[in-house]
């Protein structure tokens, strides 16, 4: 994983799209604006990064992104190396670990996603930590603790969602647990619209039932 997008968000009123790209070749990190920057409404530019039109360049992980990074010396670093399904015990890029968690911080409204990418059968895979899954609290703690990898997981359409008409939620024995994020519901709308349910599938990933909230269910799509 080389290539993250940046994307940015507002709660009220509802906004949300890919503002920027954030690239890593093995030695220099690369960000730069996308169009989204210039076409979202309220959209102001990053603190020393104003310009539109250049490309920000680093060997270092620019100070925005390295900030969204669980620092080692935190006593709980392994385990959300683990929550995030990853193994502790090796090296790890930045920029996966960024684009498991989203990077995502109670502070801004800033997200970073990866580029789905086919694997060698042709096949488009995404991992990610289930959305929203406070919205359905306490109610859907039981049903999380007794999932387990590889468990089928439904996705619904929730076109009358006030607070967004293209959600896209995650059921199990008809509980709700969580949605699906934005950045992919365009996407997986869809897919499941034209496709049936053995080509588009979700499941469970790894459950973390003592990770916060926001990664308590991984999911594999």
């Amino acid at each position: 994983m080389n290539l993250l997008l940046v994307a940015w968000h507002l709660k009220e009123p509802p906004v949300w799209g890919p503002i920027g790209r954030l690239a890593y070749d093995g030695g220099i990190y690369r960000f730069c604006y996308t169009h989204g920057a210039r076409q979202l409404v309220d959209f102001r530019p990053f603190d020393a990064m104003e310009d539109l039109e250049q490309v920000y360049e680093s060997t270092a992980l620019l100070p925005l992104f390295q900030n969204r990074l669980l620092p080692k010396s935190c006593p709980e670093h392994r385990a959300y190396l683990m929550w995030s399904g990853l193994d502790p015990d090796k090296p790890l890029e930045p920029l996966m670990l960024l684009g498991r968690t989203g990077g995502l911080k109670e502070t801004d409204a800033v997200e970073l996603f990866p580029c789905p990418l086919p694997d060698s059968h042709g096949c488009y895979v995404n991992l990610f930590f289930a959305h929203g899954v406070r919205y359905h609290m306490p109610n859907a703690g039981p049903v999380l603790a007794q999932l387990r990898p590889g468990d089928r997981l439904e996705m619904r359409r929730q076109p009358l969602n006030p607070a967004d008409p293209k959600a896209v939620a995650i059921f199990t024995h008809e509980t709700p647990v969580g949605y699906v994020p934005r950045y992919l519901a365009g996407d997986v709308l869809r897919l499941i619209e034209y496709f049936d349910e053995c080509a588009v599938r979700l499941v469970v990933e790894q459950v973390n039932c003592d990770a916060p909230i926001q990664q308590r269910l991984l999911c594999r799509f």
